[in-house]
């Protein structure tokens, strides 16, 4: 392939125009590197992801049951889903994601990790609101939630996700969780003390990892949080 730059899709959504694209850096060779915009967010890339996968890691790691009913809230680029579905006790994972071309894309392949989600028996996409759902009575309860939508608690895409990070959003989180089960959730930059704090006043255990990884755009290494909690 000889680009240097292409864009994959655009799309005008609720929140943002949305931007797919694709591109090679000389320093990278021939490595195909996509990239997620959001008006001026830059969601994701596939050069680095550690953080992505340490979510699906560490969540799942907080529990030793067995036939694990996961949501999963955020799609992004699918590393946060692909890293849950190797872990063998995974038995249903649904993926919900606000916007309906980020779903489009790995359904059609678009993206890299498309296909292993496509043919996953036990993997579900669902076009729906993440926070909306939260605020709902629950129809049913999860042993696992994986959350990775907004930058950090206090850096959202949307301002109505604010309500979510609140004691009384938490609340609400835990309804839709069975009693031993599990919240975990990716921000950006280091785990905050705050929060962790605000965490542990609704759960019972509350936890931030810190996830350092390197970046190859700056030469150097970058951090990432997971916040991991239970009832």
């Amino acid at each position: 392939m000889s680009f240097l730059y292409e864009e994959l899709d655009f799309q005008s959504t609720p929140i943002g125009d949305l931007m797919l694209r694709r591109r090679r850096m000389p320093q990278f060779g021939d490595t195909d590197i996509y990239e997620v915009k959001l008006g001026e967010h830059f969601l994701m890339t596939s050069l680095f992801h550690e953080a992505e996968s340490q979510l699906a890691l560490l969540g799942l790691a907080a529990t030793d049951r067995a036939n694990l009913d996961v949501l999963v809230g955020g799609l992004g680029l699918g590393y946060t889903a692909v890293e849950a579905l190797k872990n063998p006790r995974v038995a249903s994972l649904e993926i919900i994601d606000f916007l309906e071309a980020v779903i489009g894309w790995h359904q059609s392949e678009l993206v890299p990790l498309g296909k292993t989600l496509n043919e996953d028996p036990r993997c579900a996409l669902t076009h729906a609101d993440f926070f909306g759902l939260i605020r709902a009575a629950p129809e049913k309860q999860r042993d696992v939630i994986l959350l990775d939508i907004d930058h950090t608690p206090a850096h959202t895409l949307a301002a109505s996700n604010a309500h979510f990070y609140t004691e009384e959003g938490l609340r609400e989180l835990v309804t839709h969780l069975k009693s031993d089960g599990v919240f975990a959730m990716w921000a950006d930059g280091a785990p905050e003390a705050v929060f962790v704090e605000r965490l542990a006043s609704v759960f019972s255990e509350a936890e931030g990892h810190t996830i350092e990884f390197d970046n190859p755009i700056t030469g150097g290494s970058s951090v990432g949080a997971v916040y991991v909690a239970r009832p």
